[in-house]
């Protein structure tokens, strides 16, 4: 059998009749993630757009703002027909309104490889185009993509240069993990993985007697054992600065340290011990808000001193307004215990999240498609996009600059689904509304694709031939094509050399390369530039892998502790910002210039819980990546009546009358959506979890404020940015109510594609 790679693991298959059929872990992989599951049937799904379509409205009267996105069938046309269309509007755009009216939205995983790679296939046509308006960070990282380089001069190193999961086995003491290691998320990487070690090192770690503390609402946020703290959701930092008030009032904080490495520990000691406000962030002070007692954070406080701690903090913790402060907090407690550096010892952040953080990196890059410059310098936040379409020339801060919303004509979509990442879908989708066109490439009916005006039908990763790799996995493998397009579809390629053509740049595009020569010219111009030999294109693509050599035994700034001199960081100070000057003089009213306390705007604690009154925590979801292949077997096994799955306590479940197995009602005032109910212990009470993911589906396609029939919790999510720092996503924690569904149930339509009538 074939072996090719996903996101979320290298796989043998089995293909017939143009179809996955059957599958397999590839390369040995010992913990392959039950992720693969979805891939038989994917090929030839009836959620495939099956050839070229547009819009009926946008064909009747022309591109311009409308409420009908979602609610119109659409017409099949030739891919001729789509390719002049779409030139043409392209042009009236850029020659009516600018290059920056052409927002070239793409954000997403997108599918494995390094070619066909859809984010790096469609920002290089626009750039070649004239440029775009782009969006920089992430929905995952939006709030530590601004201050982890503020703070500690690097953002990706603190993934990709992280800790090695074998230091943590054989060193580390006291894992520490503040919104646990989600052994789920572990399956997945960007660019494809072929191993996942950190099952087997947690089980190593905990052979030599070595002991992890869950901070967390959720019990199962760590496979295996743990010493579990259910902690009030959002209140994480609260905890962090209750113990790091017993280190410094109980003699622990190792002040040497903070004295060589760190700068400003000082300003923010005044805060923590309360010396200009009075208020001291002590444990019985952090027990009132965080639910948890106060002699189990004093005690928690002098295990982490006792050892070889290591302090993790889950990316989904900046997921929410104030976003910024619980990795900055998290990184400053374990400066304060002085451990950043040594073996096993210091900070980490995303354990748990992905499937990266603890594999060593390799020694090199990897192949490339090169996408030049971008003439266009106006840029957004990735979670900004509502904002951005539905206020153009308002002013906004962002990372100490004050910018202004362009005007946005056009969204140009390909790879990725915001009806999975953006928050407030309502709001989303009025957004949409105020653009003249909008263009989605895809090889699925989403409800981002059923919201577009032009739509691409893209082939999937196992139609064309490519290679793939990550930067923390040892192998670049070989992704011959497995099947031929399906139906009408083509790559995005082929797609944008037509355009590109038509468009008078089409030399500029291909280069005068087909595919295969392009995939021959990346490896070999890669190759060339690398300090060690390796095979040949045709060689490497035929033994149909190459195995590349890593950073084994890293630990995070282990190199700057060494020598803090000659491996100063990236920052004004050369060390650790506890403090940062820069920040402090922005003046955001939400972000100061050091770790603190903010109340959350959606938390138990508050006044708007008294009418919504459970915290829903929308995380990732164990039975696919994010929204990919959400009609796989895998991902429809966890189904509960068609519906996505919610967690309830059974106490909550008992107070409404609720029990296992039935459809209850979520909602708040900015939405609601269905669900399937599933009762279970494994949660604080008045927590309620539903994971992000199952495709939006609203019982009237036309009303933006409808029920969605599936499940999809960014209906009820606020879209707000973390604070005028970083502006990152907060769609992770929401207060909601839950009740029974009494009504006749809707059908789940979300994989179905909407009608299509044939062109004139």
């Amino acid at each position: 059998m074939p072996v090719s790679l996903t996101h979320w693991g290298a796989f043998d298959a089995q293909v017939d009749a143009g179809d996955i059929t059957e599958v397999g872990p590839g390369f040995g992989d010992t913990d392959p993630s039950p992720l693969l599951g979805n891939l038989p049937g994917s090929i030839r799904h009836r959620a495939r757009v099956t050839g070229p379509a547009v819009r009926s409205g946008w064909l009747e009267h022309g591109p311009g703002p409308t409420d009908r996105r979602g609610g119109d069938e659409f017409v099949a046309v030739s891919w001729d027909e789509l390719t002049e269309l779409l030139a043409d509007e392209l042009r009236r755009i850029v020659d009516a309104h600018g290059n920056g009216a052409i927002y070239g939205g793409s954000y997403g995983w997108a599918s494995a490889g390094r070619f066909h790679h859809a984010q790096s296939q469609v920002h290089r046509f626009l750039k070649l185009l004239g440029g775009y308006t782009f969006s920089r960070h992430s929905y995952s990282l939006g709030a530590t993509g601004v201050i982890m380089p503020r703070v500690v001069g690097t953002h990706d190193d603190l993934f990709k240069r992280a800790t090695n999961w074998t230091e943590i086995a054989q060193h580390t003491d006291l894992l520490v993990c503040f919104g646990g290691i989600g052994g789920k998320n572990t399956g997945v990487n960007h660019g494809g993985t072929t191993a996942h070690p950190s099952r087997n090192a947690l089980n190593d770690f905990r052979e030599r007697g070595s002991r992890i503390v869950s901070i967390s609402p959720l019990r199962d946020d760590v496979d295996g054992d743990s010493d579990w703290l259910p902690a009030v959701p959002g209140t994480d930092v609260a905890v962090m600065l209750a113990l790091a008030h017993v280190l410094a009032t109980d003699g622990l904080a190792d002040r040497a340290f903070l004295t060589e490495y760190c700068t400003g520990y000082s300003e923010f000691e005044r805060y923590l011990l309360g010396t200009d406000d009075g208020v001291a962030r002590s444990p019985e002070w952090a027990a009132v808000i965080c639910g948890l007692p106060a002699d189990a954070l004093r005690a928690l406080a002098h295990r982490m001193a006792a050892g070889r701690t290591m302090i993790t903090v889950a990316w989904s913790l900046q997921r929410t307004r104030h976003g910024e402060q619980a990795p900055w907090m998290g990184l400053t407690l374990a400066a304060m215990l002085g451990q950043i550096g040594l073996p096993g010892g210091g900070f980490g952040h995303g354990y748990g999240s992905m499937n990266e953080p603890g594999l060593a990196p390799l020694r090199c890059g990897l192949p490339a498609l090169p996408q030049g410059p971008n003439p266009v310098g106006t840029f957004i936040p990735v979670a900004a996009v509502s904002d951005m379409l539905l206020h153009p020339g308002e002013p906004f801060d962002f990372n100490g600059r004050r910018l202004v919303y362009p005007d946005i004509r056009c969204v140009y979509w390909a790879g990725g689904n915001p009806f999975h990442h953006h928050q407030n879908l309502p709001r989303f989708r009025r957004a949409l509304g105020r653009v003249d066109t909008v263009v989605v490439h895809d090889p699925y009916w989403t409800a981002m694709a059923k919201h577009a005006d032009i739509v691409v039908p893209s082939t999937t990763a196992y139609e064309r031939d490519d290679f793939s790799g990550s930067r923390n996995d040892p192998r670049l493998v070989a992704m011959p094509a497995l099947a031929e397009p399906y139906a009408r579809s083509r790559n995005d390629y082929q797609t944008f050399a037509a355009l590109a053509d038509r468009l008078g740049f089409g030399p500029a595009f291909t280069e005068g390369r087909t595919e295969w020569e392009w995939l021959e010219h990346m490896y070999e111009t890669w190759a060339d530039g690398l300090d060690f030999a390796v095979p040949g294109f045709e060689e490497f693509w035929s033994a149909g892998s190459l195995r590349l050599p890593v950073q084994d035994g890293l630990n995070l700034l282990g190199d700057f502790r060494a020598d803090p001199q000659r491996h100063r960081l990236n920052t004004p100070s050369g060390r650790i910002e506890i403090f940062s000057r820069t920040i402090e003089d922005f003046g955001y009213a939400d972000c100061a210039g050091h770790p603190r306390w903010y109340e959350p705007t959606e938390w138990l604690g508050g006044q708007r819980a008294q009418r919504f009154p459970l915290h829903l925590l929308a995380n990732q979801p164990a039975t696919r990546l994010h929204s990919q292949l959400d009609g796989g077997a895998t991902s429809q096994s966890s189904k509960v009546q068609g519906r996505e799955p919610i967690r309830m306590h059974p106490a909550d479940a008992a107070r409404r009358g609720l029990a296992g197995g039935e459809v209850v009602r979520v909602f708040n005032d900015r939405g609601a959506c269905l669900a399937g109910l599933v009762v279970d212990e494994r949660l604080r009470p008045s927590v309620v979890q539903l994971s992000t993911g199952a495709w939006y589906d609203p019982v009237d396609p036309t009303d933006p404020d409808s029920l969605c029939a599936h499940g999809n919790p960014n209906v009820l999510t606020d879209d707000v940015g973390t604070s005028a720092l970083a502006r990152g996503c907060t769609g992770a924690h929401v207060l909601v109510q839950v009740e029974r569904f009494d009504g006749q149930l809707p059908p789940v339509r979300a994989h179905e594609p909407p009608v299509t009538v044939a062109g004139p």
